[in-house]
């Protein structure tokens, strides 16, 4: 019998209720990389990664909802519920006073990373050199268009012998 509410070897599904409940019982490591946030265009091009693991201290900018356009630093990281708190985004309780909103990393756009952490620089710089390999391997291969076209003579047909239709006969009148 199996106890285990979290499946490694899960192959994906298209239906939603399975999508959430392999989020949902994901372990902390895996709901870490759920929090992976675009990085933006300067970024990007300067780390060759589209994205990367949002922490503390990073400064974002709220891309998608009722903050867009807020630029704050990341203030703290759920990762069961894969939500990020950012400083200036703040919504007004009843009593007045106010608490941060939590926001879901795909809504976010990075604009500066804190690299105070060596760990962090190491990924970095792993993920530089695997977009510089990438880089290399494209270029060094030509492409289908590139690639000089070999012209192959047209091979003749030998003619083929058509049979004569087989003769049917005509079925007897039913009276």
């Amino acid at each position: 019998m199996n106890t285990s509410k979290y499946k490694p070897t899960w192959n994906s599904s298209v239906q939603p209720r399975k999508q959430r409940l392999f989020r949902f019982n994901a372990p902390a490591h895996i709901k870490g990389k759920f929090l992976c946030v675009h990085l933006s265009k300067d970024l990007r091009t300067k780390y060759g990664s589209r994205s990367v693991r949002v922490r503390v201290g990073d400064k974002v900018k709220v891309v998608v909802g009722q903050f867009k356009g807020n630029v704050g630093t990341v203030e703290r990281v759920d990762v069961d519920e894969s939500k990020v708190f950012i400083t200036k985004v703040e919504q007004v309780k009843k009593d007045g006073t106010k608490a941060l909103y939590p926001i879901h990393a795909s809504n976010l756009l990075l604009l500066e990373l804190k690299l105070d952490d060596k760990y962090r620089i190491q990924s970095l710089d792993k993920q530089m050199q695997a977009a510089a390999h990438a880089s290399k391997s494209k270029s060094g291969q030509k492409s289908a268009a590139q690639k000089p076209a070999v012209k192959v003579a047209p091979v003749a047909k030998a003619p083929v012998a058509s049979k004569p239709a087989a003769k049917v006969a005509p079925k007897p009148a039913a009276k």
